[in-house]
């Protein structure tokens, strides 16, 4: 049985940085690093390390994923909408895996799944150029049976499930965010999609997450960004893994 892979999102670490540093990102001391951050990641046990390159770089910025794609030792997601721009930056960059995202700038965070069902003719040359670069191509969509059939139309390798629905629900609400997340996941993994899933994840939830079948990879974010001021990346890092590491797949 494969363990269950943790990725971790440093996008809030470049959020730090650029509340001071925004219009210098390249001054000798500006802080905090992302490199040392992905560094502090991988040494805790993390699988990879995510960042998302947004089209209006509010946190992460292009020198960011050129100088992680250089230094990391696991592997490099990287986050992005279906923007000519940032397509280009990652086919020259060639990152392990990319995950296509929706984006709007006036969100605070992804705030929904890609509408990959309604965005086919859009996805699918971009989807072919990045596979044929040699990238894993996952699509970030809600836990819902059309969009699972679109990513398996469209070839991609897999799906990032959206748990935020789930994060944010309360009692029968959530058991039912729970039940369509592990539907979803059964879908895909039958449609030969690997079933990754992300936003949201916290170490409260964790353990109904953890209830979801077919599960190869979390990515987690600001809830381990957050833990760390307290008790540092690395042990944040961790503790998110100890939790996860009774993680059994059907």
């Amino acid at each position: 049985m494969s363990q269950l892979s943790l990725g971790v999102n440093i996008d809030h670490v470049a959020t730090l940085r650029q509340a001071r540093y925004a219009t210098m990102p390249e001054a000798e001391n500006v802080e905090p690093d992302m490199i040392a951050a992905a560094g502090l990641c991988e040494r805790a046990g993390a699988h990879g390390v995510t960042v998302h390159l947004r089209a209006d770089r509010r946190h992460v910025q292009d020198r960011d994923v050129v100088r992680l794609r250089e230094s990391i030792i696991t592997k490099l997601n990287l986050e992005m909408g279906n923007t000519p721009e940032i397509l280009e930056i990652a086919l020259k960059i060639v990152p392990e895996d990319v995950c296509i995202v929706p984006e709007n700038r006036r969100e605070v965070t992804t705030e929904g799944g890609l509408d990959a069902a309604g965005n086919f003719k859009q996805l699918a040359p971009a989807i072919r150029r990045l596979q044929t670069a040699g990238v894993r191509v996952s699509l970030f969509v809600e836990p819902a049976s059309h969009q699972i059939e679109a990513a398996k139309k469209l070839d991609a390798d897999a799906v990032e499930l959206h748990t935020g629905a789930f994060a944010n629900a309360v009692g029968k609400a959530r058991q039912a965010e729970l039940h369509r997340l592990g539907a979803a996941a059964v879908q895909a993994a039958k449609l030969g999609l690997q079933v990754n899933a992300g936003h949201g994840i916290n170490y409260s939830n964790i353990s109904e997450i953890l209830q979801i079948p077919h599960l190869a990879e979390l990515n987690i974010g600001h809830s381990i960004v957050a833990r760390a001021v307290f008790v540092g990346l690395e042990i944040a890092v961790s503790e998110m893994l100890e939790l996860m590491s009774d993680y059994e797949s059907e």
